[in-house]
């Protein structure tokens, strides 16, 4: 089960959040995604710091995206 957590930015948009995933060996950095940009390295203290929790009606396209591109066994979290 891999964990994720669903932000959202002052603008609207949703990012997920995969604070178990980290984006490489060599930084803190954690894997992200959103709806443009895709993939991407996240850090995820300045992220939390920057959005707020996103609802269920407010992530579920991201949530379905997600599911069609493979992540099948997501765990809904607030904060890791």
């Amino acid at each position: 089960m891999m964990r994720v957590v669903f932000r959202k930015w002052k603008n609207g948009d949703i990012i997920a959040l995969f604070p178990d995933e980290p984006w490489s060996w060599n930084g803190y950095m954690t894997t992200s995604y959103m709806h443009l940009g895709q993939h991407g390295a996240a850090d995820y203290a300045g992220v939390i710091a920057e959005t707020s929790p996103a609802q269920e009606n407010e992530y579920r396209d991201l949530l379905d995206e997600l599911k069609t591109i493979g992540y099948t066994n997501l765990h809904i979290v607030q904060r890791a």
